[in-house]
């Protein structure tokens, strides 16, 4: 990659601490750093790859050791650069030109399942073990010669093991990737957005009116809606039998009175107002996410901006995923929420956010030449109507005509894809399938979908079927469950009856797990190559599965030994790669809008940019332009994009 640095500093800090109330332990790095009990012990400092002696600094002297040099060129490198790059930048002013990663690195390349400190670093390369100071500095406010001596060595010993490591894994890491990790470090230690602290607390004072409404609408207090069994009392009060399921990790029948239970779910939808606000009320007392969130987001304006906390290569497709210890999930803003009301971009600015449209289904349709679904997306109609006319063969079918239809097309265009089971599907309705309300089939949509009695007869000749049925909770009778599972069943049965070229491709990754991922020999297919244990993509990156093996009932499975496996099929495989390669096409993207504006954050296939608000309308347009570019590696595919600009966040999205 073209540098924009001359220089490379490796760095690390020693902080003050106290396991009682004021340590990492206990508090996000954010809190941690802002602080006013923080303080900087010292720091080790060494040029990487020059021979002079790693250097200790004690904290009176870092202000005037970081002021010589040029930070315009900068780059620092660290092991967890998110904390010390955040000391540079929130205590010391300091912005390096670039940051490097170790941590990153190595959970991209090592897989987010194994552990990748620095001392199981160390160990799994074969280097000297990671130190361990002798005297303890918990509680201290000043360091004794001795105790800072010792923390030196301890120190600048971490700093030549971060060196090393970064020497075994920089080398073919690709640069757009080393790109996106300064990009993710970037969002978090030099934040741009503000929170409006307004919006917070009137969002606040109208839950917490909300929920205190309801307790005493209900003539309830918050311990009766937070104990299970409380609960269940108070739902007999008003006629209703308590909901039970099975549980998974005894085998012994336990009330079904958590969010994501169908039959919780059911109660909560309720045509009985008495029962749906007694349901809602206990979402209000056990939900604290939201609540804690917005305070947490409070909190945090009356510290500075905000700082976006993310994963790089958090999932196995390369996907960021909340930053662990954060507290505030960036990636499930809810929409139409107070949280993203609250997001500004800073005064002069605007937000321009632009999210890739289908990504998923798109790469899916280009990966498996199902030219039907590309002609479909290159027609800018509404995909899921035309799939759905398609698959159900109701030409003319419109969102307004046949809703159910639409979107149980859009269901199997975004989960039957990855070879989704009828039985699965048919249990993610029932609590809301990606998001969508509760859903549970009935007999006008088993007729509009053509399902006969012969239909129902040879699903219920399947011993299995009607185990796996009676498994899935529920609250309706055993007849209406029968009819949902069975047009949930319908509903896959097309889809992969449709999409021929899809299921094509299942069945080609399936055989190549044997003789690919297992043997070793290596199958090129379009953008991605099968390798030993793992999958390339166009980036450079690979999807790993480690250990692949087969398990006592013959079926694949990864993961280390001794703990739980995964399985490994054509359909998972298939998702691994549609997911991978779409965070490719959404990445190139986010790199080329960044040569321009800032990126300051991303969730999912979405993007965020500053821009001054006199660029706002240009800005917009050529954001659209870097994110529907048509990359080299997937000539054809037609992709799209929706982007919007505002200050705030929840006026775009």
């Amino acid at each position: 990659m073209s540098a924009p640095y001359k220089r490379i500093l490796t760095i690390d800090f020693e902080t003050r601490w106290d396991k009682t109330d004021y340590t990492l332990s206990k508090m996000t790095t954010e809190e941690y750093i802002r602080d006013k009990r923080f303080k900087a012990f010292g720091a080790c400092i060494h040029e990487f790859g020059s021979d002079r002696v790693t250097q200790w600094y004690r904290g009176d002297e870092l202000p005037r050791i970081l002021g010589t040099y040029d930070w315009s060129t900068t780059a620092v490198l660290a092991h967890n650069a998110q904390f010390d790059v955040s000391i540079l930048s929130w205590v010391y002013g300091v912005r390096p030109a670039f940051i490097f990663d170790s941590l990153s690195m190595a959970r991209a390349l090592r897989g987010v399942e194994v552990g990748n400190s620095l001392m199981k670093l160390a160990e799994d390369f074969g280097l000297p073990p990671k130190g361990k100071a002798v005297h303890s500095t918990d509680g201290l406010q000043e360091l004794d010669e001795a105790v800072e001596r010792e923390l030196a060595e301890y120190c600048k010993h971490d700093v030549y093991l971060c060196e090393q490591v970064f020497e075994r894994l920089v080398d073919g890491y690709p640069a757009k990737e080393l790109r996106l990790i300064d990009m993710t470090l970037k969002m978090y230690t030099n934040p741009v957005l503000e929170l409006d602290r307004k919006v917070l607390i009137t969002a606040l004072q109208e839950e917490g009116e909300r929920r205190e409404g309801l307790l005493k609408k209900l003539g309830v207090d918050e311990s009766e809606l937070a104990s299970n069994e409380k609960f269940a009392a108070l739902l007999q009060t008003l006629g209703v039998t308590p909901p039970t399921k099975i549980s998974k990790t005894t085998g012994k029948e336990a009330l079904a009175l958590a969010k994501n239970d169908a039959l919780f779910q059911a109660l909560l939808n309720s045509d009985r107002e008495d029962i749906a606000d007694l349901c809602e009320a206990r979402l209000k007392v056990k939900s604290t996410g939201e609540r804690t969130r917005a305070q947490r987001f409070l909190d945090i304006s009356q510290r500075g901006r905000l700082p976006v906390p993310l994963s790089y290569y958090g999932a196995k497709s390369g996907r960021w995923t909340a930053s662990k210890g954060s507290a505030i999930n960036m990636q499930n803003l809810k929409r139409g929420g107070a949280m993203r009301q609250a997001i500004l971009a800073p005064e002069g600015y605007e937000m321009v956010v632009g999210d890739l449209s289908q990504i998923e289904p798109r790469v899916l349709a280009w990966l498996t030449d199902y030219e039907d679904l590309l002609a479909m997306f290159r027609s800018g109609q509404d995909v899921y109507s035309l799939f759905g006319a398609n698959m159900f063969g109701l030409p003319g079918m419109t969102k307004e005509t046949h809703p159910i239809e639409r979107q149980s097309a859009k269901s199997a265009l975004l989960g039957a894809g990855y070879q989704l089971g009828w039985a699965s599907f048919s249990a993610q309705l029932l609590t809301g399938f990606l998001g969508a309300p509760p859903l549970r089939y009935t007999k006008a949509d088993a007729k509009q979908l053509g399902i006969d009695a012969a239909y129902i007869e040879k699903f219920m000749s399947w011993e299995d079927n009607l185990t796996r049925m009676t498994a899935i909770p529920h609250n309706c009778t055993e007849k209406e469950l029968l009819i949902h599972c069975v047009t949930a069943k319908k509903i896959i049965d097309n889809y992969r009856a449709t999409a021929h070229p899809v299921t094509t491709f299942w069945d080609m990754c399936e055989r190549l797990i044997k003789s690919a991922l297992v043997e070793g020999e290596e199958f090129v297919y379009k953008c991605v190559t099968f390798k030993k244990e793992e999958i390339v993509l166009p980036s450079g990156m690979s999807v790993l599965y480690p250990n692949l093996r087969k398990d006592k009932e013959g079926s694949w499975v990864y993961g280390a030994e001794g703990e739980k496996p995964t399985h490994l099929y054509g359909g998972k495989i298939t998702n691994n790669i549609v997911q991978g390669t779409a965070r490719v096409v959404m990445t190139d993207g986010m790199l080329r809008v960044s040569k321009k504006y800032p990126v300051v954050g991303t969730v999912h296939d979405e993007l965020w940019a500053v821009v001054p608000e006199g660029e706002a309308e240009e800005a917009t347009k050529w954001v659209w332009e870097q994110m529907v570019k048509e990359p080299s590696y997937m000539p054809g595919i037609p992709l799209n994009s929706e982007v919007g600009h505002s200050r705030r966040y929840g006026d775009i999205k």
